[in-house]
């Protein structure tokens, strides 16, 4: 298997890089996050005129038509330079959605805006005390003639603040989970927006019922949510390894450059060595990261590679953030400097779609499906 990336996909991640280098440092990000909105219409523009939010989309979409591992290295990216555009959760995820259910005039009228830049998306699934991998909801779907109408809350919806159209699950009335697209200004439906510990924004979506048009030829899409959710998984996990290699730089400078007893941080070994394991679970992480996001451009969506993936990833986070702070001691948890902000974001993305403890669960849940390795064979 070939692990190299070819000179496109060098040339995508080293465009990103740039632009989002360009586009942040410490004070423009700290001023961006404290806008109402928490990140910049300008870099958003950028990063449709440059292609990159239709990264996964077809040709015909309004997409280039590339694959997941290209998705892969801009979330790295996005993730090294804490950039808090909602690549994820208004294109990506519920594009996907549009792309794999919906139908073919639905397509055409909402994909290209949204590759454009010009039109916001979020997937509002999660619902009060529901918790991953339930795809159960309690939102109702109900017909009336030839309309739906959509009752009930939907909590968090990630970046449903500013959300122009969102893709909502309900139950249906026949059983099984549909999908449904509805307007952000439609009637009947109130957001309450408010900012999440990482620093990005998050709404409370209420539907009193409010009109809903049918996502493709409606019926049961539960395979085409978790399908979805093992996407949106691969894509946490590659923007998480790209905050804990910035996590990992910023703690090997700072030991190299702050000196005690005079000497710096890194003469001693006790600081070296545990600087090594942040490494260890750093290149952990990457290679489990790698592994999902080319079983995706393989064609194989398995919710089993992402929670081995998420599980991974999950530690690896929770090491390195850790150890992190605590070698910066008090600066560490100050609130103008970095670490702190990039361990506030990997405990996010450790909680989104499944917290460690989660997945898990849900992998020890099927080990009696394996079977045993035979050590003399």
């Amino acid at each position: 298997m070939d692990f190299e990336l070819d000179d496109e996909q060098k040339l995508l991640r080293d465009t990103t890089k740039e632009l989002l280098d360009r586009s942040y440092d410490a004070e423009a990000l700290a001023t961006v996050k404290a806008t109402p909105r928490g990140w910049s219409l300008d870099v958003w523009r950028r990063l449709a005129d440059t292609g990159l939010l239709g990264l996964g989309f077809a040709e015909e979409d309004g997409g280039s038509g590339a694959g997941a591992v290209e998705i892969g290295l801009v979330m790295t990216e996005l993730g090294r330079r804490l950039a808090p555009e909602p690549v994820l959760d208004a294109v990506t995820l519920p594009g996907g959605l549009i792309a794999d259910v919906g139908s073919e005039a639905q397509r055409r009228k909402i994909l290209p805006d949204v590759t454009g830049g010009g039109t916001l998306l979020a997937f509002a699934h999660a619902e009060p005390g529901s918790r991953w991998p339930a795809v159960e909801v309690v939102t109702s779907a109900v017909r009336q003639g030839d309309s739906w109408t959509l009752s009930g809350t939907k909590n968090p919806v990630l970046h449903g603040d500013c959300s122009d159209t969102f893709v909502v699950s309900a139950a249906l009335p026949d059983d099984g989970v549909g999908l449904f697209l509805v307007n952000a200004d439609a009637p009947g439906l109130e957001r309450k927006t408010y900012a999440t510990h990482d620093g990005l924004r998050a709404a409370q979506v209420d539907f009193r019922n409010v009109y809903a048009e049918p996502l493709g030829s409606g019926g049961d899409a539960v395979a085409a949510i978790r399908a979805a959710h093992v996407r949106a998984q691969a894509a946490l996990c590659a923007e998480a390894v790209g905050a804990m290699e910035e996590v990992l730089r910023l703690t090997t400078e700072y030991l190299r450059t702050r000196r005690q007893f005079g000497v710096p941080l890194a003469k001693f070994q006790a600081l070296t060595h545990r600087a090594a394991d942040m490494y260890v679970s750093l290149e952990l992480a990457r290679s489990m990261s790698l592994y999902a996001m080319m079983a995706l451009a393989d064609g194989v969506v398995d919710p089993e590679v992402a929670s081995r993936t998420k599980l991974r990833i999950g530690r690896s986070a929770r090491h390195i953030g850790q150890e992190a702070i605590q070698m910066h001691g008090g600066i560490g948890m100050t609130a103008e400097y970095a670490v702190g902000h990039y361990v506030s974001r990997l405990t996010a993305i450790e909680h989104t779609l499944g917290a460690t403890e989660d997945h898990l669960r849900v992998l020890a849940a099927d080990v009696a499906g394996h079977s045993m390795v035979d050590a003399t064979d």
